[in-house]
């Protein structure tokens, strides 16, 4: 299938995963609800182990009351150019989880794993509606679980910034050059039959 993008692959994939890449340029304008509520939803549809759907969600829109609050979670890196996306959001993730056949709750195993299946619907979402996001580890965890309330039970996994493409002349130079959609490793770097064969 076609794609808009220059990115090339080795095997035929749909378009779509082409297409979604993180840029750092954002135009500084609203997100609606319906649209940030439509990428919420596709992420309802992640699979997730005993469908015991791990993940929460606590956003921001940009210009909210809440708004600054969000940002100054950010490391300052990472402020410093989303605060023009549309909307800041926190992935988290239930670490508990109350197996069937058990009467207490227990550690999960795959609580990451899947609040990281609900994050790559929810960048997909966001690419078929024409929508960009980025995701980042550069946050003050500490305070972000204080600052937002988060229970011990949960892990912060990273915060999200959605919006729309800006332009990336109004980045630093330094980060000019990097704002466009990257390769991937082969995947003979990464797929292995039989055993575990460790690669550079």
């Amino acid at each position: 299938m076609a794609s808009n993008t220059p990115r090339a692959t080795t095997h035929p994939i749909d378009p779509l995963f082409l297409e979604r890449w993180s840029p750092r340029a954002f135009d500084s304008s609203k997100l609606s609800e319906t649209e940030l509520f439509t990428i919420l939803e596709a992420a309802r549809w992640a699979p997730s182990s005993f469908n015991h759907q791990p993940w929460r969600f606590v956003y921001a829109h940009r210009e909210s009351a809440a708004w600054d609050r969000f940002l100054g979670l950010l490391l300052p890196f990472n402020a410093m150019w989303a605060r023009h996306a549309g909307v800041l959001l926190f992935i988290l993730s239930d670490t508990m989880i109350q197996l069937p056949r058990d009467k207490e709750q227990s550690l999960s195993h795959s609580h990451s794993f899947d609040a990281g299946a609900a994050w790559a619907f929810m960048a997909l979402q966001a690419t078929r509606l024409g929508i960009h996001t980025h995701g980042m580890a550069g946050v003050d965890f500490v305070r972000a679980r204080k600052e937002l309330g988060v229970p011990d039970s949960f892990r912060i996994e990273a915060a999200i910034a959605i919006g729309k493409l800006g332009d990336k002349s109004k980045l630093p130079p330094e980060m000019q050059a990097r704002e466009t959609p990257n390769g991937r490793r082969e995947l003979a770097d990464f797929v292995m039959e039989g055993r575990f064969v460790a690669k550079a």
